[in-house]
């Protein structure tokens, strides 16, 4: 049920869909004759399109998230990595079999570099199908085509195919792997998802060294009137509501112990 209410809500407050809505309720209100509320319809749905497009606001949400947890140094020993999924255009690769890589790519470029650094570790990839209107495959069903073509051998892949958001990650990866004490695991995900992520794991028992990749920011973004070309920035600006919004619901649904997770636990 969380799930389903999450994605359904997510549909409508998303930015640029927000602001569709918006316009479309002050259409409705001016065929009505409300003047005034279709006015404020329309002024909301422009200011939420100019925010999102041509100013810095997007990266200056997902700043903050990117700067929670910095990159350690790299441990002596690795027993196994977790890579969350997101990292694939799981539509395409679908009907064409391939391995195509989306925006968080990062995420499996980093898994696979971590893999040959460390030949004795154990990789999860967790990731089903995620999305609650769109079909696509999974993660953990496309990964293995990667990282074998870059010479990870598949007995070393735990692939954890069941999940469709990041609690599903966090309790199925816990399941499935055991990790006993004294073992070291890295979880490999968005720097800007880091936080709800490596929340959650701690909240499944599942420790881990968080591992942040997918940049989107530079951390010194500062106020400013296009700053970016304005797709990348409604996907900021997208992207940084989402995580947010989603910290706020586990949060409030008990998923995690702090509204924002960071290293002092």
């Amino acid at each position: 049920m969380f799930y389903d209410l999450s994605k359904i809500f997510w549909f409508f407050v998303q930015p640029v869909n927000l602001a569709i809505f918006l316009l479309l309720a002050g259409l409705l209100a001016m065929l009505f004759g409300r003047r005034r509320l279709a006015a404020t319809g329309s002024v909301l749905a422009f200011a939420i399109l100019v925010l999102s497009a041509w100013t810095s606001v997007g990266a200056m949400m997902l700043t903050p998230l990117e700067e929670r947890f910095p990159k350690p140094p790299l441990p002596e020993k690795v027993d196994g990595i977790v890579v969350l999924g997101g990292g694939f255009e799981g539509a395409i690769n679908l009907v064409r079999g391939g391995y195509e890589l989306n925006a968080s790519g990062d995420r499996m470029v980093e898994t696979a570099i971590l893999a040959r650094r460390f030949p004795q570790a154990k990789i999860v990839v967790s990731g089903g199908r995620g999305s609650l209107f769109l079909d696509g495959e999974g993660d953990a069903d496309t990964a293995p085509r990667l990282l074998g073509a870059l010479g990870i051998s598949a007995d070393r892949l735990i692939l954890e195919d069941k999940s469709r958001n990041t609690y599903e990650n966090a309790v199925f990866s816990r399941k499935l792997v055991e990790p006993k004490p004294g073992e070291t695991w890295l979880l490999v995900t968005s720097a800007f998802h880091m936080p709800r992520a490596k929340g959650l794991f701690d909240k499944a028992g599942f420790a881990t060294i968080p591992w942040p990749v997918d940049y989107r920011t530079s951390g010194k973004e500062g106020v400013g009137f296009y700053r970016n070309n304005p797709v990348d920035s409604i996907q900021a600006t997208t992207i940084a509501v989402r995580e947010w919004i989603g910290l706020f619901a586990y949060r409030l649904s008990g998923k995690i112990d702090q509204f924002f997770p960071g290293p002092g636990g």
